[in-house]
């Protein structure tokens, strides 16, 4: 557990002299990192350092999207999921075509997806004669290489945003050591007919570690059809691991949705005799059933705890479109960014070096200083959605992804803070109550080649000012 060494009084606004220490030992100068800290109540920093340099803040950035979507959209919002028969429904049976059109909901994901299918069969249609049509038509966005950013294009991360995203179009790899057989077990769930294991991984008995790195995973797209994979294993598994997990994104949205629709519709009882295409919904139908999706105040939890990269996406495109039942003009990337300014400037909040480029921090563009970082997150401390927005925040050695940071500190429990990490950049912002009850706003970027290494400098900035004098 770190003490307080010095008075704030004996470096005003500068670096405690154990922070700075450690970042010199790191080799990260100060000219890498902004940093901005305030007690909430008062005018004048803690520390600020470096803090109007415009910097990469990596998934910090969603701070920005999830407050901007619970003030524009309510922490109440849902999104909807439309289904359309069309044709006649005579007895249960669809004499034609079955419309899905979605509308951006960032989590239909496999129980929600399940829960559509199950309402759908509650309407007591069973047989679709005709074909399932998909609309994608509410985005109008780029096409996009998932493999862009960081030539992973079948890593979840990279999906790209889709106004009717299936589960996020991945298949769960679950790892299971079966120490009587001496092998390791692998289930993919969902497990589409278009992909292959190959399974060829040998269970070790030594420590865990870094799993991830004790085994490759190879993705082969089929010579004849780019949908059809085989995904091979090789390498080793400890049988000290107990289950782990890896997803991966392979089919287009096509095939995923019908491979997982066929076989969750066949399940409910129900029948499908064509294929699955995409479309666009007639104007004049009506709609056969509506799925909604669960809250917003509910999604960002998984958007800010767990860093959900397409889900942040989702609701940014949402920012521009606001409630799509009654404005269907299709989402872009442009109406997001004017509805993000436009709430900036309703909040007397003037960030000129910001840039957004996509929501949620995967990106090399996006940028903001800690100053107004810092200024945004007092600014939800006032507002009325203050208690779903902090609610949403990881927190210290509980969960997400402070899971096990902090977890030997007094900050345990106390601190509500997102994280980022790109390859050069970690991030670290948030609140925390220090030991006097304060309540402080801390802002922390790394942007530098030793960035990874950064982490034991934030949190020893974190204890300080937890144990600052008064």
């Amino acid at each position: 557990m770190l003490q307080s060494i010095l008075p704030v009084a004996a470096f005003p606004h500068g670096l405690p002299p154990t922070v700075k220490q450690k970042l010199q030992q790191l080799a990260i100068p100060e000219s890498a990192i902004g940093v901005y800290a305030q007690e909430i109540g008062k005018t004048q920093p803690i520390v600020a350092v470096n803090a109007d340099a415009a910097m990469n803040p990596a998934s910090v950035m969603k701070l920005l999207t999830t407050y901007a979507g619970l003030e524009l959209l309510g922490p109440a919002y849902t999104w909807p999921t439309m289904l359309y028969a069309n044709g006649k429904m005579i007895d249960g049976v669809l004499q034609g075509d079955l419309i899905i059109k979605g509308y951006g909901n960032p989590k239909l994901d496999l129980e929600n997806f399940w829960l559509l299918i199950h309402r759908l069969r509650q309407t007591g249609l069973h047989e679709i004669k005709g074909n399932l049509v998909l609309d994608h038509s509410h985005y109008d966005i780029p096409a996009d290489d998932p493999g862009e950013f960081d030539g992973q294009p079948y890593r979840t991360y990279n999906v790209l945003p889709e106004a009717l995203l299936v589960n996020y179009r991945t298949s769960t790899i679950h790892f299971f050591p079966e120490p009587g057989r001496n092998a390791v077990r692998v289930v993919v769930d969902p497990l589409p007919e278009s992909v292959r294991v190959q399974n060829n991984l040998k269970l070790t008995q030594g420590k865990c570690g870094d799993w991830q790195n004790l085994l490759t995973i190879e993705v082969e797209p089929g010579a004849e059809d780019k949908n059809n994979f085989t995904v091979i294993l090789n390498g080793s598994f400890s049988r000290q691991c107990g289950k782990q997990s890896y997803m991966l994104s392979l089919q287009d949205s096509t095939v995923y949705t019908r491979d997982l629709f066929k076989r969750l519709w066949a399940q409910q009882g129900g029948s499908l005799h064509g294929d699955v295409v995409l479309g666009k919904t007639p104007q004049h139908l009506s709609p056969l059933k509506i799925y909604q999706s669960p809250p917003l105040a509910d999604i960002i939890r998984g958007i800010n705890k767990f860093s959900n990269n397409i889900a942040a996406r989702q609701l940014y495109l949402t920012l521009g479109t606001g409630d799509v039942v009654i404005n269907s003009s299709p989402a872009t990337l442009a109406k997001s960014e004017a509805a993000i300014r436009q709430w900036l400037v309703s909040k007397q909040l003037n960030f000129p070096e910001l840039v957004v480029e996509n929501g949620s921090g995967l990106s090399r563009k996006e940028q903001i200083s800690a100053r107004h970082l810092g200024q945004l997150l007092l600014a939800a401390f006032n507002s009325p959605v203050m208690p779903e927005f902090i609610s949403s925040l990881p927190i210290a050695a509980v969960d997400g992804t402070l899971k096990n940071r902090f977890t030997d500190t007094p900050v345990k429990g106390l601190a509500h803070m997102k994280t980022g990490a790109l390859n050069n950049v970690r991030a670290l912002a948030g609140y925390l109550l220090d030991k006097s009850g304060r309540r402080v706003i801390i802002v922390f970027f790394v942007n530098h080649d030793q960035a990874g290494q950064s982490r034991a400098a934030m949190d020893m900035l974190v204890q300080w000012i937890y144990n600052r004098p008064l």
